[in-house]
C-alpha cells in the first residue's frame, strides 16, 4: 500500500484497462469507507453506493455506455483538437483507452455506483457526492487498484438508471469500474499552474504560480 498522500494524488491516473480478476471484498470495503469519510451538505449523508458484480446488470447498463461512446462521445473527441498539454499521439492513446473501456466496461470485476437520495439535480448537487468519489479514487490508487470516474452512460440516463434498478427518487452520479490495472500508475499530465491560476482579479496572473 502507498501511504504518501501527495504521491498518490500525483499518480492517480484514470485506469481504463482493467484485469477481470476478482478483487477481494476487504479492499472494496476500504474504498467505500474512504467514500463515507468525505463531506456532504449539512452532513446529511444522503449518498448511497451500489457495489455491482452481477454480470447481467453490468451487461445491461454497459450497452448504453457503448452506445454513448460509439455514437456521440467518441466521434466528437476524434474530430476535436487534443486536450490541453497533450500531443496528438498522446491524446489518441487516451482515446484508445477510453474506447477499450466502452467495449469492456462490463468485464470490470466491480462497479461502484455513487447515488444521491431525494431532491432534484442542481448545480450544487455534486458537492454532496463527488468528494466521496475522489476519496474512492485515491483509496483505490493507494491499494494498487485501478479505477476511473465516468459519467458517459448518463447520456441515456433514464434507460441506464432503469437498468440499474434505481427508485424514482434516487439518481446516480457516476460509474466507477474497479479492478487490477493492466497498465502502470504514473504522473498525471496537466498544464502548468500559471495557465489556470489567477490572482485576485480574473485574468490577473497569480504571482506565486
Amino acid at each position: 500500500m502507498n501511504t504518501d498522500l501527495f504521491e498518490i494524488i500525483r499518480t492517480t491516473r484514470s485506469m481504463r484497462r482493467l484485469k477481470p480478476d476478482p478483487v477481494p471484498p476487504a479492499l472494496i470495503r476500504q474504498v467505500l469507507e474512504a467514500a463515507t469519510c468525505a463531506p456532504s451538505g449539512g452532513n446529511m449523508q444522503t449518498w448511497r453506493f451500489m457495489v455491482i458484480t452481477d454480470p447481467a446488470v453490468k451487461a445491461n447498463v454497459a450497452q448504453w455506455y457503448r452506445k454513448g461512446w460509439h455514437e456521440v462521445v467518441g466521434p466528437r473527441y476524434r474530430s476535436s483538437a487534443p486536450a490541453p498539454g497533450a500531443s496528438r499521439e498522446k491524446f489518441d492513446r487516451m482515446l484508445a483507452a477510453a474506447e477499450h473501456l466502452a467495449d469492456h466496461l462490463h468485464e470490470a470485476p466491480v462497479w461502484i455506483v455513487p447515488c444521491l437520495v431525494g431532491g432534484t439535480h442542481t448545480r450544487t448537487s455534486g458537492s454532496s457526492i463527488y468528494p466521496s468519489v475522489q476519496n474512492m479514487l485515491l483509496a483505490a490508487r493507494a491499494l494498487g487498484l485501478g479505477a476511473t470516474l465516468t459519467t458517459l452512460y448518463l447520456l441515456f440516463e433514464k434507460e441506464a438508471e432503469a437498468a440499474l434498478g434505481l427508485p424514482e427518487d434516487v439518481h446516480s452520479y457516476a460509474i466507477i469500474p474497479i479492478g487490477y490495472p493492466l497498465g502502470k500508475f504514473g504522473p498525471v499530465g496537466r498544464v502548468p499552474l500559471q495557465e489556470v491560476v489567477f490572482g485576485s482579479k480574473w485574468g490577473e496572473p497569480w504571482a506565486d504560480a
